[in-house]
């Protein structure tokens, strides 16, 4: 059994916390710079330029890289053999969400009821996955999840007679009905199968995944591009100006469902894609 404390874990969310708002993940800045030779509309150039250059006075000047700085998501990954000493997982999370948020001078945008909207004034609480894994190590995948690409997201379930074309419409009319408003170019999460919720559940899952990372089926590796291609057909375009670049990349995760459903939901990340990761 291997121990690790609550402040370790505080220390890491705080962390987490303040990087992902400052700095851009380098495959995606990566993704955007390899975008500006796919993009044909000059507008489009100039807005991927701009996000490029936005995201270096960020990194430099120590300051977020968009104004919204998320609802804090915490996907962990927790070892069966890990023991956590010095008070509980969950609290050390929320703990480190408000010190990072606080100390990191971020914006505050929860608030503690959905109709009475009083803000909780330090970004807590955040919304916590927890699995519980083979092996002696704590994983945590950090997403600071924006309010605009959140909206946008949505969940249905489909005639299991439906199939790949139904989640394909599905898909595009989502991103289609989205727009400009998830701030693209966005990043799209779908998740198959299970129930409504394992659903959501995997579109989140696969948000966070390396978008540079296919799917290891090869069926579902040639859906991403194709869905991929489909959706940089609409002309949504970079900012939502028109263009070609509507998305830097599509992810897809997968799960056993109900012979008499078809659960699909897709989440859309903004460009800043605000993922980070911390293994203890």
């Amino acid at each position: 059994m291997r121990t690790i404390s609550s402040k370790k874990i505080r220390e890491e969310v705080k962390a987490l916390c303040i990087d992902a708002n400052l700095y851009l993940a380098k495959n995606v800045r990566q993704a955007l710079e390899r975008s500006l030779k796919k993009e044909r509309s000059s507008t489009g150039k100039t807005l991927i330029k701009n996000l490029i250059e936005n995201s270096k006075i960020a990194a430099k000047e120590k300051t977020p890289i968009c104004q919204d700085t998320g609802f804090t998501v915490v996907l962990v990954e927790l070892g069966q053999e890990v023991k956590i000493t010095g008070g509980s997982l969950n609290k050390a999370i929320h703990d480190g969400v408000k010190e990072g948020y606080t100390k990191g001078y971020l914006r505050k945008s929860i608030v503690a009821d959905p109709f009475k909207r009083k803000n909780t004034g330090n970004n807590t609480p955040a919304v916590i996955h927890t699995e519980i894994v083979p092996g002696n190590k704590l994983k945590l995948t950090l997403m600071a999840k924006g309010g605009g690409c959140e909206n946008v997201s949505v969940a249905k379930v489909l005639k299991p007679t439906e199939g790949t074309e139904g989640v394909e419409k599905f898909v595009l009319e989502t991103v289609e009905a989205a727009g400009g408003n998830p701030c693209p170019p966005i990043i799209v999460g779908v998740g198959i199968g299970g129930t409504l919720d394992k659903a959501t559940l995997l579109a989140k899952k696969a948000l966070v995944r390396d978008i540079e990372k296919r799917n290891k089926d090869k069926s579902m590796a040639k859906f991403e591009k194709k869905l991929l291609g489909k959706i940089n057909d609409l002309g949504i375009g970079p900012g939502g100006l028109g263009g070609r670049i509507t998305a830097l990349a599509v992810n897809i995760e997968t799960f056993p469902c109900h012979i008499a459903s078809l659960p699909v939901a897709v989440n859309i990340d903004c460009h800043a894609h605000r993922v980070k990761q911390a293994v203890i």
